[in-house]
């Protein structure tokens, strides 16, 4: 008897006798929660997370499905990474540099004062070291990482008074993210690390002097014109801030390879729309911004110097300190000087000439 016969004609209990495998496996529906560390305000970083969790369903044939959760429900916005280590949530949404106080080196996952451009940190992550060498890192955590964003270049962030130099900065109550707070600390301000929805409120009050977010089209959102007059330009300490999928090791071994296949897709998707929102959105909202009022200045160069050489001095400290952080931050500085010395060629030189144009 051919398989064709014996597949028409015998029950399942014959199929299975006969040694015959049904050729369909039903796969059981997987149900996973993400935390993020943004709130449902911000579309651009809080959107890219529920694009993500779309994708991962309609990919699957809505078998494998991603509930989204700001921060703060179900637990705080700089809790993430022990909720995924522990196991408490399967994957969360988040800025690594928020966790450097648990190991430097998470901040060569996002940004660094003075570090790679978001086309560079792409790169490097895709066709240098970056992707092997920060799973080599997330491993110890029980975590599993993928890019989910780039925010590009941000902005300086919004002050109450006027910075002219470098010693305007002593004393200043600043909220900045992550790792920057390292080098601002050695200028004389007072880092503090206030999540987004907190912003406002601080400024408002005058608990703090000066706070950083992202860009015109998320700082806008927030109103942070309405409780600070000046707003500075380039955020330095992020030049290509990276955005990332924590996932917890033991969900995600347990995917099958297509639903593993699934989950990089999906993050490389939102991961390129999150930067191209900021791109589209960021020209009308810095109009915006300035048709309020809003006087947008560059930072002193005087100021920018000073802070580039206590980069380099922190940096330096920390080779000697964490042989982690100098194993991959040896890797990310070569990958940078590589990238500067080919932008200046093509990149900056185009840029700089169309900037200039009256178009």
């Amino acid at each position: 008897m051919d398989r064709r016969s014996i597949l028409k004609n015998a029950g399942i209990a014959g199929v299975l006798a006969a040694g015959v495998a049904p050729a369909v496996h039903a796969q059981a529906a997987i149900r996973w929660r993400l935390a993020s560390s943004f709130p449902k305000s911000l579309d651009t970083l809080f959107g890219g997370a529920e694009l993500f969790a779309k994708k991962v369903k309609e990919m699957s044939g809505g078998k494998f499905e991603i509930t989204t959760h700001a921060a703060g429900e179900l637990m705080p916005a700089f809790g993430v990474l022990d909720g995924v280590q522990n196991g408490t949530v399967e994957c969360a949404h988040t800025a690594p540099y928020y966790f450097f106080g648990k190991d430097e080196t998470f901040a060569l996952d996002c940004a660094i004062p003075f570090g790679l451009n978001s086309r560079q940190m792409t790169a490097w992550m895709v066709h240098g070291n970056g992707m092997k060498l920060m799973r080599e890192h997330y491993a110890k955590f029980n975590i599993v990482n993928f890019m989910l964003g780039n925010t590009g270049t941000q902005m300086g962030g919004w002050f109450r008074k006027e910075i002219k130099s470098s010693a305007d900065l002593k004393g200043l109550k600043f909220r900045v993210g992550g790792f920057a707070g390292k080098v601002l600390e050695r200028m004389g301000a007072v880092p503090q690390n206030i999540p987004a929805g907190e912003i406002y409120q601080s400024l408002e009050k005058g608990t703090i002097d000066a706070a950083e977010w992202i860009s015109p089209y998320d700082d806008l959102k927030l109103g942070l014109n309405k409780v600070a007059p000046f707003y500075y330009y380039p955020g330095w300490w992020e030049g290509g801030p990276q955005l990332t999928l924590m996932v917890n090791q033991k969900a995600y071994d347990a995917l099958s390879p297509e639903n593993k296949a699934i989950v990089e897709a999906a993050s490389t998707l939102a991961h390129v729309d999150i930067q191209a929102k900021y791109d589209a959105f960021n020209p009308g909202a810095l109009k915006q911004l300035a048709a309020q009022k809003t006087k947008v200045l560059p930072f002193p160069k005087e100021m920018m110097d000073v802070a580039f050489k206590h980069s380099q001095a922190v940096y330096s400290e920390l080779n000697e300190k964490n042989a982690n952080w100098k194993k991959v931050f040896a890797d990310y500085s070569k990958f940078r000087a590589d990238q500067n010395w080919w932008f200046r060629f093509g990149e900056a030189r185009f840029d700089s000439f169309m900037q200039a144009q009256k178009l």
